[in-house]
């Protein structure tokens, strides 16, 4: 554990946690801190620099202050205050630099994310399933997609046209053993044989996918979560044993949850064979087709019929394959498909050798000229893949009229929307490849015709969407410029007595208006999704209707249209390079700067807490360990000393917390008081993903856990309120902290006081008020009861009540 161990004193030396038949059933108390996202040190979390690593490995792992190490045997040290452990999870998403290369993976990180964020499905299963399904499919397109624009940049541009182009081979002249003028009609300088030599590209990039998956779910995502029944045969959203009605179940309390090993094996298998297929079909059909000729040798068309006979089942036995069910989460899947994991990818691997040999068949006569036919391939997946997203929204709409959830993003619309951004992201990325290899190869566009029509109809959309894009953002700065405005006045009355100082009124005025985009980001994707289907859908009609760039289809027509095209077809190429360009920039400089790298880890932290549900390249899900090892380390932690403890979460952490506590047994969890600060469980989780974190879900862990309190400030851009609802939210939901703590100098506080936002709220005193409160209902005996709305409360501080 770079990160963690580099400064934890003596954390190298491991040592053992609470067994059972020890005498710590005297009602020792625990608090576990989570980290949230960024990742921290033991040191600092636990405020002494000499720690100890009490369980865990290098990559997450629980630390105590060494001087705690063997607390469970003394007891009566820790009468009246708990027991501080740290849980360290940072390097599950910031590591060594090759986890800069998992930018290359983000349509799929982007369309997974989309498998969860459909509205509540209670009560109409068949739909829920039909949500899963069009996404797992939406996904595979995204595979089909990635390798198809490898296959147009080394078969196409490279092999094909740059090779088979005496001018373009000769300023190459690593390609002059492919062309066959150069070659002097060389061995591989026959077209066939030029592309089975450029197949081995997208060949390696699924192999590199394959293991890539492979590998990662070896590292993150094998960790068994506890072996537990719920006797459930019903929907996966259900635990009977929670004792709560069906209104208020989420599936994140299932045993299987976090355990998706067989249905990640089978998509691997499934994409893996699309991949290989898809190369084979590059490969592969030019001959055929070259071989249906009139006069042409009838063995080798016969060949090619089959050929293309058995892509074609094989493509029809992956989806299908995509089609079968998907996740079994209530209970713990330990079985594996291991004849469809093996066979599938070996059937298609044998297809594209047998496509590489039947296409490098010597054939006299053939040349390569123009390029290959790859308009219909990248046509029929945009069309494919609006088809889905429609189909997608409409799914999503059903389930979300069913059950309204007034604060779910987009009406229930988030996934869909998302997917579409997944496609975009797809198609941009592929394009991008395709715009600049070409301009390498020929920047003057006159010896070769260049990437597929297609490509650069959706390059010259582009500038259109900036245009949408920029004009959402000033309209966005023009309302956070007057909510700023409007906040002058409220600052002053919260501080009344205090002499004004204008600009430090601005300055936290401006902090809380900058705060609220956090909850104009569904409005901003939902405008930026719909333009893109658009002008995704204008950009593919242009092209099979004119099968000419944009520029030359606007020729013949009024100047300033013909101006207009040539414009945006310029200014797209040059966009969608420079964008290329700026991403791999990135992942290389994250791949030597460690700050930048933990910059891409903060991303992750989001974009990969949900397991890979729709597609099986996506980067890995670290909450698959982490989840698993908090479960583990409450539930042993509790049966061992018989004692109760405090799960402390800030930010991402307050939702590796919650999950958590959903996985306990409901015994366990009645011992268990939940502390979240700066925590996005509601504001972004329970409106982007309705069906597990909804109000439903949350109100739910509120009841199941012994208490729960949540501290937020509106000065912070992740973290919120609860907003349950009833006697529920003043229970959970303290009133917003203030920030700064004071306006202006105080004999307390001499010097400004800063604007801590989304960090540092233990150096807030509520922090500290909340967190006693909490410790001072660990007992050894049996959970206090909860207060009702009849039951007098305990004022706080500031007003609220300390109830649960």
């Amino acid at each position: 554990m770079e990160q963690a161990q580099g400064r934890a004193g003596t954390g190298e030396r491991e040592a053992p946690g609470p067994r059972d038949g020890e005498d710590g059933r005297s009602g020792t108390a625990l608090e576990l801190l989570v980290h949230g996202v960024g990742g921290t040190t033991p040191a600092e979390m636990l405020d002494d620099p000499r720690t100890v690593r009490v369980t865990g490995d290098h990559i997450a792992a629980v630390f105590r202050r060494t001087e705690d190490t063997d607390a469970e045997s003394r007891p009566e040290d820790y009468r009246g205050r708990p027991v501080p452990e740290a849980y360290v999870w940072c390097n599950l998403t910031s590591g060594n630099g090759t986890r800069a290369l998992w930018l290359l993976l983000l349509p799929f990180m982007v369309v997974n994310l989309a498998h969860w964020m459909r509205p509540t499905a209670r009560g109409r299963t068949r739909t829920g399933r039909l949500y899963g399904l069009l996404v797992r499919l939406a996904g595979l397109t995204l595979t089909v997609l990635l390798v198809a624009g490898a296959c147009e940049v080394a078969l196409d541009l490279v092999a094909w046209q740059c090779a088979g182009t005496h001018a373009c081979a000769e300023r190459h002249s690593w390609l002059g053993f492919l062309s066959p003028v150069m070659s002097d009609g060389g061995w591989w300088s026959t077209p066939g044989r030029r592309l089975a030599l450029a197949a081995a590209v997208p060949a390696a990039l699924t192999g590199l996918l394959w293991y890539l998956s492979l590998r990662t779910w070896r590292a993150y995502e094998s960790q068994q979560p506890m072996d537990r029944e719920t006797g459930s045969d019903t929907a996966p959203e259900t635990d009977p044993r929670s004792g709560l009605g069906e209104e208020a179940r989420t599936a994140l309390n299932q045993p299987g949850f976090w355990y998706g090993r067989r249905l990640v094996a089978r998509l691997r298998a499934a994409h893996t064979a699309a991949a290989l297929l898809t190369v084979a079909a590059a490969a592969g059909a030019p001959a055929a087709r070259f071989d249906r000729r009139p006069g042409g040798p009838a063995p080798l068309d016969t060949l090619g019929w089959l050929l293309m006979t058995a892509l074609v089942a094989g493509a029809v036995a992956v989806v299908t394959v995509v089609c079968r069910r998907g996740r079994s989460e209530r209970r713990l899947d330990r079985e594996l498909d291991e004849r469809l994991v093996r066979l599938l990818p070996l059937a298609a691997l044998i297809l594209f050798v047998l496509a590489l040999l039947y296409g490098g068949w010597a054939r006299p006569g053939w040349s390569s000229a123009g390029r290959l036919p790859g308009d219909m391939t990248f046509g029929g997946i945009a069309l494919v893949q609006g088809l889905l997203v429609v189909a997608l929204a409409v799914v999503a709409h059903v389930l979300h009229r069913s059950r309204p959830d007034a604060r779910a993003a987009i009406r229930g619309l988030g996934g869909p929307a998302v997917a579409m951004l997944a496609c975009a992201l797809g198609g941009v990325m592929s394009g991008g490849v395709a715009q600049r290899v070409s301009d390498w190869l020929d920047g003057t566009g006159t010896s070769i015709d260049g990437p597929p029509v297609l490509l650069t109809w959706q390059a010259s959309v582009i500038p259109l969407l900036l245009v949408v894009v920029l004009l959402l953002c000033a309209a966005l700065a023009r309302h956070t410029w007057r909510l700023a405005r409007a906040e002058r006045a409220d600052i002053e009355g919260d501080h009344p007595g205090e002499a004004g100082d204008p600009g430090r009124t601005r300055r936290i005025a401006l902090t809380r208006a900058l705060a609220t985009l956090t909850d104009r980001a569904p409005l901003l994707v939902a405008i930026v999704s719909a333009t893109t289907l658009l002008l995704g859908a204008g950009a593919l009609v242009g092209a099979l209707t004119t099968d000419r760039v944009p520029a030359d289809a606007a020729r013949g027509t009024y100047a300033v249209v013909h101006g207009a095209a040539q414009t945006a077809q310029a200014l797209g190429s040059w966009l969608i390079g420079l964008g290329f360009i700026l991403f791999v920039t990135w992942g290389r400089r994250a791949y030597k700067d460690a700050s930048a790298r933990r910059t891409i880890g903060i991303l992750w932290d989001v974009g990969t807490f949900w397991p890979r549900a729709a597609h099986p390249f996506a980067p890995p899900c670290y909450a698959e360990r982490a989840v698993p090892d908090l479960t583990w380390r409450m539930a042993t932690w509790t049966r061992a000393t018989g004692g109760r403890l405090v799960i402390s979460g800030h930010s991402q952490g307050s939702v590796l917390a919650a999950s958590a506590a959903w996985q306990l047994e409901p015994s366990a969890r009645k011992r268990v008081a939940l502390l979240t600060y700066g925590s996005p469980l509601e504001r972004l989780y329970g409106r982007w993903f309705p069906a597990h974190f909804g109000p439903a879900a949350l109100g739910s862990l509120h009841e199941e856990v012994d208490c729960w309190r949540n501290l937020h400030r509106r000065t912070d851009p992740i973290g919120g309120p609860m907003r349950l609802p009833g006697d529920s939210g003043p229970a959970v939901d303290r009133p917003p902290l203030k920030d700064p703590l004071t306006y202006g100098r105080t004999e307390l506080h001499p010097l400004p006081a800063p604007i801590l936002g989304h960090s540092d709220y233990q150096a807030d005193p509520a922090f500290a008020e909340e967190r006693q409160r909490l410790l001072a209902r660990l007992r050894p005996e049996v959970p206090a009861p909860r207060h009702t709305g009849s039951h007098p409360s305990v004022p706080s501080a500031d007003g609220g009540t300390g109830d649960c």
